[in-house]
């Protein structure tokens, strides 16, 4: 029974080795925060104005009403379409734009789940 015990305390150590081998993952490259520029991805940099953004793209291809807006936790929300991108507004400041099939710029990446 000496024997067989004294093997035992071994073989947490050899599961170990042996998982080792059947592990596998893949590394999934996500973009960090500056590494593309909103004015090298062609669309308007958060921040700017409406003014700002009519006057380096032009007049939009549509136009949306502004939506919320009921009270401060709530601002309105306007979104302008251009060929290939959309532009979101906050009050007269750019929130955000997107262009379709491309993922949104990660700007928390250190508070992802491994």
């Amino acid at each position: 029974m000496g024997k067989f015990l004294a093997r035992l305390r071994y073989l947490p150590a050899a599961l170990l080795v042996l998982a080792a081998g059947v592990v596998r993952a893949d590394t999934l490259a996500m973009p960090q925060p500056g590494d593309a520029s909103a004015a090298a991805a062609g669309v308007p940099a958060k921040g700017q104005s409406m003014r700002t953004v009519e006057r380096r793209f032009g007049a939009p291809s549509e136009k949306y009403p502004a939506v919320g807006g009921d009270s401060p936790r709530h601002p309105p929300i306007t979104r302008w379409d251009y060929p290939g991108f959309s532009v979101f507004f906050e009050h007269s400041h750019v929130v955000t734009a997107v262009v379709p099939g491309q993922p949104p710029q990660i700007f928390n990446s250190d508070q992802l789940e491994q």
